[in-house]
């Protein structure tokens, strides 16, 4: 069939044979190459004219000067904090405590559903095709959360929160583990969700709470997701309760191994590194969180020399996968290679395969997703190369870690469907959605028991002002 001589949404949707000038494969950046999509996977894979020989009959689409690359996959994810977003901007650490519990103990229904296809929507504008949510703190079950991810088209990760202890009091495990088993069965042959089950943090449960959460995820093939040594104070609590670190405590009662995702993991020990990789545990290496709310930096060049498995994720900061590869080499640069005289500092495409490959392994996807690959799902990007931050081009993956940007993204697509096209959703408008998100929002903040410790930053201008004239 003849080339199709226009790259349009609709022309995406119904090419078969996708022509684009570089392709992101495992090993690197390739030219001269095409895929060939069918029933949401990569059929086919190859240089291009051997690609076109093997399938005569389909029609071709040409992507001059575009890169078609994975999708990126957030390892680490709160769906339904969207409303608070800038609330926590400037706020010391722990702000779960202060913040996100209370806004998310207001949260009914309703409220879940529009605050998680909000998120949604971001991250798929941010080239995510895959989130994987830590678990919400609201008391409604989870059904709204897989309706609005799926509605909004991106892959999701869903975790379940089985804590059991509040403050002094433990809860009757029987109904906890029920519903744990119960959502494992649910969305078992879910397209898009996939279940996985959570503790928010280690002190949130009883060792025997942690210890069998964990083995019914092994036991599914499911990951189990808490955060865990992202504090000082939690460290120390840690030790004040246990004698040992967070770490060393979950290794200890048998809640760490190679289904054990980690968030942050930024207080780590040369032990607990040692841990980490003798159970083949895995973690979420977090850099903006590190730098906007943070005590430190994962060291994610010593994890991976380690061998410990590591994805990147987002943790609900902002969901913008570029700017968050910039970030995670930016931190590994000033938290450990300046100091070193590390120049390469993972080499561009440690990032690049951290937030795709990296991410849907440790998220327990890497068999569907991430990479683009035969049998794997469709789950894309097509990055148009054609801007000045990119002319000449010397480096690919350097340069998507370093100078590329969110509106280079042309097309996001998830299991072969297109879902965003230059950073709209191409079957539903989402005005209404951010409209009702403004009331919604406001309705919800006011009822929280939210406390912040610092004031937003204009009227820190204004004491600013005040001081300046004082002096005066």
């Amino acid at each position: 069939m003849t080339m199709s001589p226009a790259f349009e949404p609709v022309s995406l949707s119904q090419a078969r044979i996708l022509e684009p000038d570089h392709l992101l494969l495992p090993e690197g950046p390739v030219r001269g190459h095409a895929v060939v999509i069918d029933a949401g996977r990569f059929a086919d894979i190859g240089p291009a004219q051997d690609v076109i020989g093997r399938h005569p009959g389909l029609q071709r689409l040409a992507l001059p000067g575009h890169l078609l690359m994975p999708g990126f996959v957030d390892a680490h994810h709160h769906l339904t904090q969207s409303y608070g977003k800038s609330l926590v901007y400037g706020e010391p650490s722990e702000i779960f405590r202060r913040v996100w519990v209370p806004l998310e103990s207001t949260l009914n229904a309703r409220h879940l559903y529009v605050s998680s296809k909000l998120a949604a929507l971001e991250a798929l504008r941010g080239g995510f095709t895959t989130v994987c949510d830590a678990g919400t703190r609201s008391s409604e079950g989870l059904d709204a959360i897989v309706q609005a991810t799926t509605d909004a088209g991106i892959r999701c990760v869903l975790g379940l929160i089985c804590n059991d202890r509040q403050g002094d009091a433990l809860l009757e495990a029987a109904p906890i583990l029920s519903r744990a088993q119960t959502h494992l069965r649910q969305w078992e042959h879910h397209d898009l969700i996939t279940p996985s089950l959570a503790i928010s943090i280690p002190e949130a449960a009883s060792d025997a709470m942690l210890h069998r959460i964990y083995a019914m995820s092994a036991e599914a093939g499911r990951i189990f997701q808490t955060h865990a040594n992202e504090h000082l104070v939690a460290v120390e609590r840690s030790l004040n309760a246990h004698g040992r670190r967070p770490i060393e405590h979950l290794a200890h009662i048998g809640a760490l191994g190679p289904a054990a995702l980690l968030a942050h993991a930024t207080l780590v020990t040369p032990g607990e590194l040692r841990l980490l990789a003798d159970l083949d545990a895995a973690v979420s290496y977090n850099p903006v969180a590190s730098a906007w709310k943070g005590n430190a930096v994962a060291p994610a060049q010593a994890m991976l020399a380690q061998g410990i498995r590591l994805g990147m994720g987002t943790d609900g900061t902002r969901s913008d996968a570029f700017r968050m590869m910039d970030y995670a080499e930016a931190a590994q640069r000033f938290a450990f290679g300046m100091m070193v005289g590390d120049s390469s500092c993972g080499a561009g495409w440690t990032w690049l395969d951290m937030a795709t490959r990296g991410g849907a392994q440790v998220c327990g996807l890497g068999a569907q997703t991430g990479q683009v690959r035969v049998g794997a799902q469709a789950d894309f990007l097509l990055v148009d190369l054609r801007v000045p931050e990119m002319t000449p081009s010397w480096d690919l993956p350097w340069e998507l870690v370093r100078v590329a940007a969110r509106d280079q993204i042309r097309a996001v697509v998830v299991q072969g469907r297109l879902r965003l096209w230059e950073g709209q959703p191409v079957d539903w408008d989402p005005q209404p959605l951010l409209d009702e998100v403004r009331e919604l929002a406001r309705h919800a903040i006011a009822q929280a028991d939210i406390r912040k410790l610092h004031a937003p930053s204009t009227e820190h201008l204004a004491r600013r002002a005040e001081r300046e004239q004082v002096l005066a």
